[in-house]
């Protein structure tokens, strides 16, 4: 997470309850249980897989939604999805309000992150998004070649690469403005003519009488309180994926057109809350 969001209207500190650390080793012992488990088996499939298909990924990609699934479901979140994912060759932009977008996301559709180089040194977030085959960009002009030579490899082998054009995290209530660079990719020569872009809305529900920003992780939170409060709330909020229209990338007359119509689009399906 990067950038400073409000940290005026910074939710009260975390406090535990005693009965809210029961339900954080009730819920985070099989949710670290799973994702260990997924992971090992992962690695393993990979060996076979890796030789056999090379970058095409048939089978792991399965294994990442179904740990992601049942991670959500041990955390109490309702995951309802809206739209059908794209069946075009492309990329997902999204907006980022959490940690939990990993297991969202990676829930609602196999697809590949694209994620600052800071992740990948989170504990048990980090390992799982390197094993899932997340792209890691560092936040360097000297590296912008580098990322594009990356991007279109992939998308080139088919791959779906899901970013987050915001560039840093919310309260998950908003959606900032778009930074149209990381759109520069899908122009490259040889890409454009072939790719769509999906823009999806990510909108989350609070558990009942928590603030609206329950799941919201931004500014200088910290990973692990925001981890523990959600882990001992005593009620479960609701996470809501909408997947908008995709568009051809070649019906945009650049970068900064294309960055802020999947803006706008994604904005708009949060439009009954807070904006």
């Amino acid at each position: 997470m990067s950038g400073t969001w409000f940290p005026e209207q910074d939710p009260e500190p975390v406090r535990i309850g005693p009965m809210g650390w029961v339900r954080v080793g009730l819920r985070g012992t099989p949710v670290l249980v799973v994702v260990l488990g997924g992971l090992v088996t992962l690695l393993l499939a990979r060996l076979i897989e890796r030789p056999i298909c090379g970058q095409k990924r048939p089978v792991t990609p399965y294994i990442t939604q179904g740990v992601c699934k049942t991670a959500l479901g041990i955390m109490g979140m309702r995951l309802t999805v809206v739209g059908a994912h794209m069946a075009q060759n492309g990329a997902v932009v999204c907006n980022h309000a959490s940690w939990l977008d990993i297991f969202t996301l990676n829930a609602a559709k196999r697809i590949y992150f694209v994620a600052k180089s800071e992740v990948e040194s989170w504990p048990l977030i980090g390992w799982l998004a390197q094993a899932t085959g997340t792209v890691f960009i560092a936040r360097r002009s000297m590296d912008a070649k580098i990322h594009l030579d990356i991007f279109a490899d992939r998308l080139n082998a088919g791959h779906k690469l899901l970013f987050f054009p915001e560039g840093t995290s919310t309260d998950g209530l908003r959606v900032i403005p778009f930074k149209s660079t990381l759109f520069e990719a899908f122009f490259a020569q040889g890409l454009r003519d072939s790719l769509h872009v999906q823009p999806v809305t990510v909108k989350y529900s609070a558990p009942a009488g928590q603030d609206a920003r329950f799941y919201g992780w931004w500014g200088d939170m910290e990973l692990a309180p925001h981890l523990l409060k959600t882990l001992a709330a005593r009620k479960s909020g609701a996470v809501q994926v909408i997947y908008h229209a995709p568009v051809a990338v070649a019906d945009f007359a650049g970068r900064k057109a294309l960055a802020k119509y999947c803006e706008d689009t994604v904005r708009s399906g949060l439009k009954d809350d807070h904006q």
